[in-house]
C-alpha cells in the first residue's frame, strides 16, 4: 500500500480470480440468446438457491473491497495527507453496498435460470445440497486459488519456452532474431 498508514479494511478474502469471474458473468449475459423467455418464480428461486449454496468465497464482498482498494490507490497518491479521511470515506461507502448483495445474486440467478431448465436446476441444487456438493462448494475458493497459481507458473514457463521455440524455428530458416 502507498504511504505509511495501513488501510483498515481486510483484503484477505479478495480471491485471485475475481476479475475473471466477473468477466465470465458479464460474458454470460452477452452470450444469452435474445429471447423474451419468461422464467417462473420457482425456477428463479432454484437458481438463486444454487447461488446461495455456492457463495463461499464472498465474491460480492471481495468485489466491494477491491473497489475500495482501487479507489484508495487512485486517490491517495494525488493527496497523501488525506489517508485517514479517505479510509473513513471508503469504509462508509463499503457499508452502503453491504446490503445490496441480493441485487447482484438475483441477476446471476437469472443467468442460470435462462441457461438451465427447471429440472436441471433442481438436479444442480440437489447436488450442492448433498455432502459432496457442499464439500466441493466450500473447497472451490481454495482450489481456484491453487489452480490460478499453477496456471500462472504454467503461463510463465509456456511463454519462455514458446518464445525460445519460435526463435529456434526462425533460426533454422536462417532468420536471426
Amino acid at each position: 500500500m502507498t504511504g505509511n498508514k495501513p488501510m483498515t479494511f481486510s483484503t484477505k478474502r479478495v480471491p485471485a480470480l475475481l476479475a475473471a469471474v466477473m468477466a465470465l458473468i458479464l460474458s454470460a449475459f452477452a452470450a444469452l440468446p435474445a429471447v423474451s423467455q419468461e422464467i417462473t418464480p420457482e425456477h428463479l428461486a432454484l437458481a438463486r438457491k444454487y447461488i446461495d449454496l455456492t457463495d463461499h468465497s464472498g465474491i460480492y464482498e471481495a468485489t466491494i473491497v477491491q473497489a475500495g482498494i482501487n479507489t484508495y490507490r487512485q486517490l491517495l497518491p494525488q493527496n497523501p495527507e488525506i489517508a485517514g479521511p479517505l479510509n473513513t470515506a471508503i469504509e462508509t461507502v463499503i457499508s452502503v453496498y453491504k446490503g445490496r448483495k441480493g441485487e447482484l445474486f438475483d441477476q446471476m440467478a437469472r443467468v442460470y435460470a435462462l441457461t438451465f431448465a427447471p429440472e436441471e436446476m433442481q438436479q444442480i441444487v440437489s447436488f450442492y445440497e448433498s455432502p459432496v456438493g457442499q464439500k466441493l462448494s466450500k473447497a472451490n475458493a481454495e482450489l481456484n486459488s491453487t489452480i490460478q497459481r499453477v496456471m500462472n507458473v504454467f503461463s510463465v514457463n509456456l511463454n519462455t519456452e514458446f518464445f525460445a521455440k519460435v526463435r529456434a524455428e526462425l533460426k533454422a530458416k536462417g532468420i536471426d532474431t
